[in-house]
């Protein structure tokens, strides 16, 4: 939190304050969102797979490439932590920061999930999402954000002096390192900070702390991606519930989460292929 400034302002710092925004990135090279793609390979898929995600919990689950999966909202108002990697090479992993440069602080429809460099490819699309709607509201909040690290033990030991075994960070180390047979420690090093699914947060106006608010969320909500790439994900119902009011701890009411994995009915993707990685020769400007 910012305190009051000490500096005695320069003659000019009006000026300098009405400098003119520019964007970071110049995002037109970018492929753009082939909405009527995307809805033709939509057509016509069927259900292959789902898994229930208990309150407090973890579970990883495998999407190929080329097909679709959701998660939903099933009995009450409930958020989900995401994490995505490369099923073959968990070091490729999804890539909260460039996703948020180049897209947005909170995602929908039409945004990709990039990867961690060198790769820095889109490892997933967002396809559906009915909490659209939502939109920024006048605290200037909005859903599905990649702002918020995860909730975990460590910051929680910080601030409250207890311990905590079902932060979204423990959740997700324990679905990892069950799904792929590993060593706590060695799960725990392959977590990542996450999309924020369903939940609804954004920087204060005053102080621009990170805060979080009731999810719109309802039962019968979802909110879909294609795996452009061979996905290992895993998602953590998390502790918070609805997020509207405490966090890290047992006190708020939780909900499952559903996620539902679909395929193309044959001959959709026709033409389509998974985006090729990085084609930066690493060089790096040596030799």
């Amino acid at each position: 939190m910012r305190r009051s400034a000490e500096t005695t302002p320069p003659p000019d710092a009006a000026e300098r304050r009405r400098r003119p925004v520019v964007l970071t990135y110049a995002v037109e090279q970018l492929p753009a969102f082939d909405k009527a793609f995307y809805e033709r390979a939509r057509e016509g898929m069927s259900k292959v797979a789902e898994l229930t995600v208990p309150p407090r919990e973890g579970k990883a689950f495998t999407v190929p490439a080329g097909q679709f999966f959701r998660i939903v909202s099933i009995e009450g108002p409930q958020v989900g932590d995401l994490n995505l990697w490369n099923a073959h090479d968990l070091s490729e992993r999804f890539y909260s920061g460039k996703t948020r440069a180049l897209h947005a602080t909170h995602l929908s429809t039409g945004d990709r999930l990039w990867s961690t460099m060198p790769n820095l490819r889109p490892m997933a699309t967002i396809t559906r999402d009915t909490l659209d709607w939502y939109g920024w509201d006048e605290d200037g909040a909005g859903v599905h954000d990649i702002i918020g690290t995860r909730c975990d033990p460590y910051t929680n030991l910080l601030l409250k002096g207890v311990e905590y075994h079902h932060c979204c960070h423990s959740n997700l180390t324990r679905a990892l390192a069950a799904e792929r047979k590993l060593p706590l420690k060695d799960a725990e090093a392959h977590v990542h900070d996450v999309m924020n699914v369903f939940m609804c947060t954004g920087y204060r106006l005053d102080t621009h702390q990170y805060f979080m608010k009731a999810s719109p969320v309802r039962p019968g909500d979802y909110i879909e991606f294609f795996a452009e790439i061979d996905l290992l994900a895993a998602l953590s119902a998390c502790p918070g519930g609805d997020c509207g009011s405490s966090h890290s701890d047992d006190a708020t009411t939780c909900y499952p989460l559903k996620v539902e994995i679909y395929r193309p009915r044959a001959g959709a993707l026709e033409g389509w292929h998974s985006p090729a990685a990085s084609a930066y020769s690493r060089s790096h400007g040596v030799g």
